[in-house]
């Protein structure tokens, strides 16, 4: 049965959002307890609360029912134009906030209508070769997911020894879509080093967002350009096929999206993912000791989906929710971490009950629901079962509560997982290539010759980007 939305008496005037004390979204408790963070909204608010996002005042919808029916709209309400923000319209909206790239990026998640269902056409398309597992493409994309696995698994044993220490994150989770991501995109990393920290510096909403994402997206239309003149089998390609009167730079913004979404959003949740196994508090570690890693990731997902805060929608008319009236024009986020909270979606089930529940939110819902859903699933799903396979001994080397997680508006995912491992069976035959160093990258490329290996490659990368 559907959740119902409670209805209340009217509304007690209130003044408009820019005049309400908002609670800073970024704080302490958000990241490291963000559960405690979210119940107090609830407790105070009801719903919908305000909140300050980086020096703009939004209302954050933490209520699972309201949740669910602003992104389902199936009344037509909201709006992701970013024209339909009255402070953007009027100006008011500062120049520098650092979210601004993100609502003004003008991909699929921005648009309404015709040129919404336009673009995810395309999306459709594109991403089909890559999902249907009957086709070749999807295929070959699931074995080259596992030989990155056990290339990445390979250069850590290499560089740590065959038991010891290791960040999962920067060595195995957030490279492994990385490294899909130039597959999807048909060229290697070859002179991406800087796409890898702009775009982390985008979706973390840093000071130099802005000019991180012109960067990214003239990389795209690098990218793009090229398929347009010699299409191959790569998603840009299919997208071209299925919508030919794409431009280069339609195509480029929806790139820049998609890198994001795998390279970010896809390795957040692979990490994720790890770490509710590792902890084993909401099942999952049963989930994958069972063999049903895809049941572990839907547990992750519910209990730290990887978008903790879905980016801005504005309401075309006023509307109520709880206790309070959303003007026409006003930002709105909705939160699906915190909606995986809400009683209405929990109700009185044990934990195991309401984690294991499918009725999750963290791919969205309704006309914005994510396209890749199954690209997504299946690349955590092949690091997970690889990660597991490899290794006989996985722990935390930290206690749980010790975690250092990102401070970002959007996503929830750990700035580092470190592990204590053993690996099963015998250590990897060395590459060709020296094993890298934790000093200077440089230390272990002498002559300035590059990596031998595309695991090698990414991780250099991502080591040039943070220094």
């Amino acid at each position: 049965m559907e959740p119902q939305i409670p209805q209340a008496e009217a509304a007690p005037a209130h003044p408009p959002l820019e005049s309400l004390a908002a609670r800073p979204l970024l704080n302490s408790d958000y990241e490291a307890r963000p559960a405690v963070f979210y119940e107090e909204l609830r407790a105070e608010y009801g719903p919908v609360a305000p909140v300050d996002v980086m020096g703009v005042p939004v209302w954050l919808v933490v209520g699972y029912p309201q949740t669910l029916e602003i992104l389902r709209d199936t009344r037509g309400v909201w709006s992701r134009r970013v024209d339909s923000w009255r402070a953007y319209r009027e100006g008011a909206v500062p120049a520098d906030w650092p979210l601004l790239p993100v609502v003004e990026a003008g991909n699929c998640g921005f648009r309404d209508g015709a040129d919404s269902t336009r673009l995810r056409s395309a999306w459709s398309e594109g991403l089909r070769p890559f999902q249907d597992r009957s086709r070749p493409e999807a295929k070959a994309l699931e074995e080259a997911v596992r030989r990155y696995a056990d290339e990445l698994i390979d250069v850590l044993a290499e560089n740590n020894g065959h038991a010891g220490t290791a960040d999962l994150a920067a060595q195995y989770a957030r490279p492994l879509p990385l490294m899909v991501v130039g597959r999807l995109l048909g060229t290697g990393p070859d002179g991406d080093d800087g796409l890898i920290a702009d775009l982390w510096r985008v979706m973390d909403a840093g000071p130099d967002a802005q000019e991180a994402s012109a960067r990214l997206l003239a990389r795209m239309s690098e990218v793009c350009a090229a398929r347009i003149a010699a299409p191959g089998q790569d998603l840009p390609s299919f997208m071209l096929a299925a919508v030919p009167d794409l431009t280069a730079g339609e195509l480029a913004v929806e790139m820049a999206m998609m890198t994001g979404l795998v390279g970010d959003v896809t390795g957040t949740l692979i990490c994720n993912t790890i770490t509710e196994v590792l902890i084993g508090e909401t099942g999952a570690r049963d989930s994958v000791s069972a063999g049903m890693v895809q049941e572990a990731i839907n547990r992750a997902s519910t209990a730290n989906p990887p978008m903790a805060n879905l980016a801005l929608r504005w309401p075309r008319s006023d509307v109520r929710i709880g206790r309070f009236q959303i003007a026409a024009g006003d930002p709105v986020m909705v939160s699906p971490a915190a909606a995986h909270l809400d009683p209405a979606f929990t109700g009185n089930a044990a934990p195991d009950s309401i984690y294991s529940s499918r009725a999750h939110l963290a791919w969205s819902a309704g006309p914005h629901a994510c396209l890749g859903r199954d690209l997504a699933t299946t690349i955590t799903t092949v690091a997970v079962e690889r990660l597991f396979e490899r290794f006989t001994g996985l722990r935390l080397a930290l206690p749980p509560e010790r975690l250092d997680w990102r401070t970002s508006p959007l996503i929830r995912g750990l700035r580092s997982l470190p592990v204590d491992y053993e690996l099963a069976g015998e250590p990897p035959r060395p590459a060709s290539a020296a094993p890298e160093t934790d000093g200077d990258p440089q230390e272990s490329d002498p002559a300035g010759a590059e990596p031998a290996s595309l695991a090698r490659r990414i991780l250099r990368a991502m080591r040039l980007s943070q220094s």
